[in-house]
């Protein structure tokens, strides 16, 4: 902006005015902008009104301006400057503060504007699309709406279709039927699960049995429900003084105990469901391959003991006033891949004692043993476990080569 220089006094001071060495002509409600280049003005170049340091930069700076009036004077519209306001003293020029030039702020009209480059748009991220089923719209997480804010002059987003009712099917899960058929259906699969289950437990693990005769008085009784470890023998090996389950060697059941199982008893036997008794025996291992087990008439007539290997034995687990050979003197060596079994009750039990001359000599094949008895289950004030009395055989020694000659 150019800086024009007040104008030649027309005539003498007016009223008010002081003058020396030349009047100034007074000029009501005027503002005069004093630049910071500008030299400071006299007393008697002094006009009336106010002078405002130049902070916007109106006044030419760079170059000195020639002797006369610097100021530009410029209407008083803010009536800074009153009509019987005192003459303003001279004041030394100073340089614009950084707090007052940065108070105003001109707009540069001489050039034109700078066009500021536009922000790269943000890329959002990678979400999830969320579809709603019933209206079939598509809609982005909030985040990605806000990231992406559209034209106003292009109208807002539009939705996606709705994709056709066919075509969402086809996407949906299927819903589960109900129904009397979708019950059967799912009591099959329980029940089929159950018998496979049951079938591999009986088959390899534990099966059910009951007692049918008092043979093994006072151990176990008359329709005692007991469950038999099939992994003796197998994994584990039998042992003197176990109680086993054997299937008949042949020839030990009578018509009357030799009974056959129904159709229905034997299904369910065979799938473990129900407890197996035909042409089954249970008795207590007293003799292994190769042992001697005797007692003859002496023992018998003394009322034992019974001697393993020419060891005697004390048998705890015999029924009160039963003898250990129930009155039948014998003495036997048990052949290779046998054993021979008593009963617990001696005068009521028809063990290898009774089948001598049978196939066997009274011994068991150990490929008929089933299994060992180790819980009674039912009837439940009977329920108890069965342990092998170990300290009954504890001193007899492993079988070596003896014979029954001599005993009578």
């Amino acid at each position: 902006m150019t800086q024009t220089p007040n104008p030649p006094p027309p005539g003498p001071a007016g009223p008010g005015v002081p003058g020396a060495g030349g009047p100034v002509v007074p000029v009501p409600d005027t503002v005069v902008l004093h630049g910071p280049g500008s030299p400071p003005l006299p007393p008697e170049r002094q006009p009336v009104g106010a002078i405002v340091p130049d902070t916007l930069g109106l006044a030419a700076r760079p170059a000195p301006l020639p002797a006369g009036p610097a100021d530009l004077v410029v209407p008083d519209t803010l009536g800074l400057a009153g009509p019987a306001a005192p003459p303003l003293p001279a004041e030394p020029p100073r340089p614009a503060e950084p707090a007052d030039l940065a108070a105003a702020v001109v707009p540069d009209t001489s050039r034109a504007p700078a066009v500021a480059p536009e922000p790269a748009e943000p890329v959002a991220p990678a979400r999830r699309v969320v579809s709603s089923s019933r209206s079939g719209l598509v809609v982005a997480p909030a985040e990605r709406r806000r990231a992406h804010a559209y034209d106003p002059q292009d109208g807002p987003p539009q939705a996606a279709p709705a994709r056709p009712r066919a075509e969402r099917g086809r996407h949906q899960a299927p819903r589960g039927r109900s129904g009397p058929l979708a019950w059967l259906r799912e009591t099959a699969i329980i029940m089929g699960s159950a018998l496979v289950l049951s079938w591999i437990v009986k088959t390899f693990f534990v099966q059910a049995f009951y007692i049918p005769s008092e043979s093994m008085y006072d151990t176990l009784v008359h329709n005692d429900r007991i469950l038999v470890s099939k992994l003796t023998p197998g994994p584990f090996d039998l042992s003197r003084g176990d109680i086993i389950v054997f299937a008949d060697p042949g020839g030990w059941l009578g018509p009357e105990e030799a009974t056959a199982a129904s159709g229905v008893n034997k299904v369910l036997s065979t799938v473990g469901l129900a407890p197996a008794n035909s042409n089954h025996l249970v008795k207590r291992v007293i003799g292994l391959p190769g042992d001697m087990v005797a007692c003859d008439e002496t023992c018998d007539e003394a009322g034992g003991p019974l001697t393993v290997n020419g060891v005697p034995i004390d048998e705890t687990y015999v029924k009160p006033g039963s003898t250990p050979s129930g009155g039948r003197p014998f003495c036997v060596v048990v052949p290779e891949g046998h054993v021979w079994v008593m009963g617990d009750n001696r005068q009521h039990s028809s063990d290898s004692r009774l089948n001598m001359s049978k196939p066997g000599g009274g011994a068991v094949p150990i490929s008929n043993v089933v299994g060992v008895v180790f819980v009674t289950i039912w009837p439940l004030d009977r329920m108890s476990g069965h342990h092998n009395p170990g300290s009954v055989f504890a001193d007899v020694p492993a079988a070596t080569t003896l014979s029954c000659t001599g005993h009578h």
